[in-house]
């Protein structure tokens, strides 16, 4: 499951406001407040799932290990140059 530091840094990764990134999930601002917070609030699993989905398709990926979790901003793949 991804945690508030991960969404607030995948965000940050990107440039997007709170706002932004509530737009994109279509959820609410409150929902996406409620997420970002470190008081472990409850969040509906929908709520989240929408905003993994936002983040997933504008290029982050979500990293978590034994050693920590955290977040890679990935590029579009560069096409290869002709010979």
């Amino acid at each position: 499951m991804i945690t508030s530091r991960q969404v607030r840094a995948a965000r940050a990764l990107l440039g997007w406001t709170q706002e932004m990134l509530a737009d994109k999930a279509l959820v609410a601002l409150t929902a996406l407040k409620r997420l970002e917070s470190e008081n472990n609030l409850s969040v509906r699993d929908d709520t989240r799932h929408q905003v993994v989905k936002a983040l997933e398709s504008a290029g982050i990926v979500f990293l978590d290990s034994d050693r920590g979790q955290g977040v890679l901003l990935v590029s579009e793949a560069q096409s290869e140059p002709n010979e």
